[in-house]
């Protein structure tokens, strides 16, 4: 079955990986929240915000989990 929504099994495991990575980011980032709650239950509201800082910081280097690579977009065919 060659039809357009068939994958080869490159693409399929370049698209678990890529699943893989955002799943992996999204619990890092379910952990910082975790942290940055608890720090203001303990009454600690600089170590929350450094805590939020590092976050956006993680949440900015890692752009490319939602924005696809150079790369990616130019094998994608022009609409």
């Amino acid at each position: 079955m060659n039809g357009p929504t068939a994958f080869d099994s490159s693409e399929r495991d370049r698209l678990v990986a890529e699943l893989e990575e955002a799943e992996a980011f999204v619990q890092q980032l379910r952990a910082a929240f975790v942290d940055i709650q608890a720090a203001l239950a303990a009454g600690h509201p600089a170590t929350a915000l450094s805590r939020v800082n590092e976050a956006l910081r993680n949440i900015d280097d890692a752009t490319d989990v939602v924005v696809p690579h150079a790369t990616d977009a130019a094998s994608r065919p022009a609409r």
